[in-house]
Formats: structure tokens, sequence, C-alpha cells
């Protein structure tokens, strides 16, 4: 608290904070402007009753469930960087782009993303309103009514993008965070009054145990994300003219959780997007096309093997973007080049190929807690039989988790200035 009172007190952060909460309403409003055109009254029961969907329209901020102009929120987006990302490892010449380049290499790469997002977005949006069709959860449309309302989609869905970078900048935040987390935050009193009011005597032992499992999974979230091993880093002392340098010990720190939530949320734009393309093709003419999607769409139905898909989706994702984010060999010689050593072991490959051992091993503990929780509500729900609560481990894991990394950006800037 004095860490906010601080920086409130400071005119440039305050500024900073008031805008960054003026954005998160701004998009708050956008999540309740309908799609022209289209009668949503059937919306709420059907997202009631499909659990996947009620989680995707959880990470829009109801905008899925209201049809809004930003029923897809940032999943055109999100989707576009994990294809941009998985390129650096495809092709070197988008290696060399994204890593080798600077800011202005970077901010190439992400104007691509930004490119690619546009014709996903159209592909997502169709296909939701599609599905919505086909279950005559919404009445069918001319084909003006679909080009108004995809490109009024597509274009809520861009702008939720620019108004996320524009929070990014402020440096208090990543802005694709800070929106899912408006999100979310904005579902959890909808989500309480239903459990309150759907309450009888007999359930008190099932939520009192859920109350105790999302402290647990609380406090799991903090200590995994604030978790770190300390490698420690020699520097050897160095003389140059009459000054030396160097002599010291310092510590590399190593993040159990190095991915943070990225993991979660890529996994969920993957599962969505063969959803999204089964629909184009369960009512083809093609017996083959035909059967496959409804394939799909009953394996994307089932509990077992969706939090199955899940799992391994965020494991797969944290080591990925851990492999991404984090790369050894640079590491080993930035520390070489500065005259330093991990004691016990020589500079240069024996050092990275110890680094790498290392992260593979640190990152496997945080991508198994990072899956357990995030299906932790599927197996609590098929346990309990509460749905009230579907989507309470990977709410909980976002919030905490982006709440955290928001304080600390706070208080780094706070010390800033205090410096």
């Amino acid at each position: 608290m004095d860490r906010i009172l601080t920086a409130l007190k400071r005119p440039e952060l305050r500024s900073k904070i008031l805008f960054i909460l003026g954005i998160l309403a701004l998009s708050r409003v956008l999540s309740t402007i309908p799609v022209p055109a289209i009668d949503g009254s059937q919306l709420k029961e059907f997202f009631a009753n499909n659990q996947f969907f009620g989680l995707i329209s959880a990470f829009t901020g109801g905008g899925l469930s209201n049809l809004s102009i930003a029923m897809i929120g940032l999943g055109a987006y999100i989707t576009a960087s994990i294809i941009m990302q998985l390129m650096t490892m495809i092709f070197p010449s988008m290696e060399q782009l994204y890593k080798h380049e600077g800011e202005a290499g970077r901010a190439k790469f992400n104007q691509y993303s930004r490119m690619l997002a546009v014709p996903l977005g159209a592909i997502q949006a169709y296909g939701f309103l599609t599905l919505l069709v086909r279950q005559s959860v919404i009445p069918a449309m001319s084909g003006f009514e679909w080009f108004n309302a995809i490109t009024v989609v597509v274009a809520g869905s861009m702008l939720l993008m620019w108004l996320g970078e524009l929070m990014t900048e402020k440096n208090l935040g990543n802005g694709v965070s800070l929106l899912i987390l408006a999100g979310i935050a904005a579902s959890i009193p909808t989500t309480l009054r239903q459990a309150i009011f759907t309450y009888t005597p007999d359930q008190l032992i099932t939520y009192i145990v859920f109350a105790v499992i999302s402290l647990v999974v609380i406090a799991g979230v903090v200590f995994i994300s604030e978790a770190q091993r300390n490698i420690p880093v020699t520097y050897a002392r160095r003389v140059r003219g009459s000054r030396v340098f160097g002599g010291v010990s310092t510590y590399l720190p190593m993040r159990v959780n190095n991915a943070g939530v990225i993991p979660i949320i890529f996994a969920l734009s993957i599962l969505l997007f063969p959803g999204t393309i089964a629909t184009f093709f369960a009512g083809s003419s093609i017996t083959f096309l035909a059967n496959a999607a409804q394939f799909v769409q009953g394996v994307l139905a089932n509990q077992l093997w969706y939090a199955l898909m899940y799992f391994i989706l965020v494991v797969l994702f944290t080591f990925f973007y851990t492999a991404v984010t984090f790369d050894p060999k640079s590491i080993a010689e930035n520390i070489q080049k500065q005259g330093g050593y991990i004691p016990g072991l020589r500079p240069g490959p024996m050092t990275a190929q110890f680094l790498t051992f290392l992260v593979n091993r640190i990152t496997l503990v945080g991508a198994l807690f990072l899956g357990a929780v995030a299906v932790l509500p599927n197996v609590v729900q098929g346990v309990t039989g509460l749905s009230a609560f579907s989507i309470g481990g990977t709410t909980v894991l976002i919030v905490v988790s982006v709440a955290l990394e928001l304080m600390k950006q706070l208080d780094a800037q706070v010390s800033m200035y205090e410096y």
C-alpha cells in the first residue's frame, strides 16, 4: 500500500495509472456494444450449457456471450503471435529479425503479427457466427449482414489490440494480460452470484472444499511465480590503467516459472482454433470432412480429452516460451565476454550446456505446476459436479500472475523515481 500511495503522489505515475484504468473501462464498454443486426436473446443459455465456449467468453470479458464488437477479444492477435514465434524456429531470417536486429527488427516483427491477426480474426469471427447460426442461437443472416458483422468484429479486435499496446508502452504491466485480467475480473461477480443463488445446504462441504482449494492454488501460484534458482557467477579482476574492474561475485537468477501466464493463454488460443475450423466443415456435403469435423467437436466437448489436451499444451508451451526468451548460449557468451564464470565450470560451451540442463530441469517443475492448475477446475467439476466454478483455476492463475507482475513493475517505477 505504501508503494501504491507513493505512486499516486507522483504526477507522472499517477497519470499512467489513470490512463490504464481509463483504457480498461473503455474495454468494458466495448464488450457491451452489440454487433449490428444480430439478435442474441438465446445466447446466455447456450454459453451457460457449454463449458468450453463459456471459458472463452470469460477471457473476452463476456464479449462473446454478449455478441459484442469485442466478441473474439485478443484471440486473433495472440494466435498470430504464436504463429510468428514458431516462424522464428523454422526460418532463420525471422529469427535474425526478432533476435538480432534490435528494436527496429522487433518493431517490424510485431507489425507482421498485427497484419496476420486481421485474417485470423476474420476466420474466428466467421467460425463463431457460423456455429451460433447452426445451433439456432442466432437467426440466419444475409450476405451483407455477414460482411457487416465480420468487419465490425475484426475492427473491434484490432481496436482492443491497439489499446493493449498503448497500455504496454506505459511500462506498468503487459497490456494484453491486463485486458484479459479485466475480462476475467468482470465475470467474477456473475460467477459468485450464480454460486450463491444455486446454493443448497447439502453443498456446504463442496463449497468449503472449493474455498480451501482456491487458497492453496493462490498460495501455490505465488510460490511458484516467485521461486528462482540463483546460479553463482564470479567475475575476474581486470586492471585498466590505474583502475580495477570486476573481482565481485553475484548470481544469475533462473525462475521456476519463466514463462508466466503466457502458456495458459497460448494453449487456450490453440484449443480454440481446431473448434473454429471444425465449424466450417461440420455441415459439409463431403462425408469424410463432415465426420472429421464432428469428431473434433466431440473431442473438445469431452471433459477428459479436453483436460488432457489442455495439460499437454500448457506444458509444451511453457518449454517453448522459455526456449524463446531464455537463450543459454547467448547468456554464457555474455558472461564470458564480461570476464565472468560459474565456479567449477569452464566459460563458453560448458557453461551453456550446464545452463541448458538446469533450465530444462527447473522449467519441468513450473510446466507441470501450470498444467495441473489449468486442469484443476475440470477435475474439481468432474468430482463435485459443481459447474459454477468451472473456470476457477485458470482465472486464479492469470489474475494472481498478472497482479504480481503489475506490482513488480509498479515497484520498479517507484524505485526509479526515488533514485
